[in-house]
């Protein structure tokens, strides 16, 4: 019951990031992006026994990394600047490794999801998918001061 509340929530979440992406795409994929940042600082905290761990909160973990990497429609050409974005140019520079690498995400992301059993589980998977998040942020994300 709780995993079909958190996919109805996370169902009503891409399609309201959808209307807002279409109206103001850097706002939208902030949003989506701070979503992300929520769902890692969750499971960061479970990793290090900081937070009681769930196979739900697990699973809503990787969830949301699978949503996040579906935002290739966030980064339309008109959306290069503007919006205090963080996006780099490379990202319209070289938008097929982009694209893969928001692919790779998603399947690597799914799969973890779907190996969570426990917590030793959630860390080998957690540790794995994160490392996709880094590779995207190190070449395609202004870091901030």
């Amino acid at each position: 019951m709780i995993i079909r509340i958190v996919l109805a929530v996370g169902a009503i979440a891409l399609g309201a990031t959808a209307v807002i992406a279409q109206q103001d795409p850097i706002a939208a994929r902030k949003a989506l992006m701070k979503a992300n940042g929520e769902q890692a600082q969750i499971g960061t905290k479970m990793s290090r026994g900081e937070e009681p761990f769930t196979v739900d909160k697990a699973k809503k973990v990787f969830a949301t990394y699978q949503d996040v990497a579906k935002a290739h429609a966030l980064f339309p050409d008109n959306s290069k600047t503007g919006g205090d974005t963080a996006a780099l140019p490379a990202i319209w520079e070289n938008k097929a490794d982009f694209e893969a690498k928001l692919t790779k995400l998603a399947t690597e992301a799914k799969a973890a999801e779907a190996a969570v059993k426990d917590l030793d589980s959630f860390k080998a998977q957690f540790t794995e998918v994160q490392k996709n998040c880094g590779a995207c942020h190190q070449t395609y994300r202004q870091r901030r001061t």
